[in-house]
């Protein structure tokens, strides 16, 4: 696999020194991201991967993970995106689409062509989204904001990542009615934050 470094380093306008600090910068950036970042030749090459990207790629494979190999799934959407892109008078230039594994993985694929002309080449940019970490992210944020109690957030965080009440009771020992008495206990503080943001800002008045 290229490092993201020789690839901007063999472009065709290369003052070395400063693209090579550019480069070093974005190759720390890029592997700081939570969602997982690809490059990905033309001809189905593996150009770059960011940590969070193998990281992906081994749940994605799991006991077959290879590193620096490309899972099919990955590929075959952007293979969908090349095809389109022959065939099309209206060329296609982004492609989106999940792979779920099972309710706790859950990956947002998105796949752009990307004009690589300057490296001598044409690829695609793909990035990969934990759709569960991300919700489940977000619900930890609204613990906090509405002032949650440990049971509901439990039940919160299982909300956020798509379980049904069904599912939720059955994963906390509870019955569906106390998750339904939690959800609504929930929807009373959300509903309490909003108001009290409106009227901070000035946007909610009494009449």
């Amino acid at each position: 696999m290229t490092a993201f470094t020789d690839l901007l380093l063999n472009s065709k306008d290369n003052p070395t020194y400063h693209s090579c600090q550019q480069a070093d910068f974005l190759q720390e950036v890029m592997e700081s991201l939570q969602d997982g970042l690809l490059i990905i030749s033309e001809a189905g090459e593996l150009i770059y991967a960011n940590a969070s990207a193998h990281h992906i790629f081994h749940q994605l494979q799991q006991d077959s993970y290879e590193d620096h190999k490309l899972p099919q799934a990955i590929w075959h959407i952007c293979e969908l995106l090349l095809v389109s892109r022959n065939q099309s008078l209206n060329k296609v230039f982004f492609l989106s689409d999940e792979i779920s594994l099972n309710k706790t993985k859950i990956f947002r694929v998105r796949v752009r062509w990307l004009d690589l002309t300057k490296c001598k080449d044409s690829g695609f940019l793909v990035t990969i989204e934990n759709r569960y970490e991300s919700m489940r992210n977000l619900a930890i944020a609204e613990v906090a904001q509405y002032h949650l109690t440990q049971r509901e957030t439990d039940i919160w965080c299982l909300y956020r990542a798509n379980y049904s009440y069904k599912e939720i009771a059955a994963y906390l020992y509870i019955s569906i009615n106390t998750v339904k008495k939690h959800m609504k206990n929930i929807h009373a503080k959300r509903r309490q934050n909003f108001l009290e943001s409106q009227f901070s800002a000035g946007t909610l008045y009494s009449i």
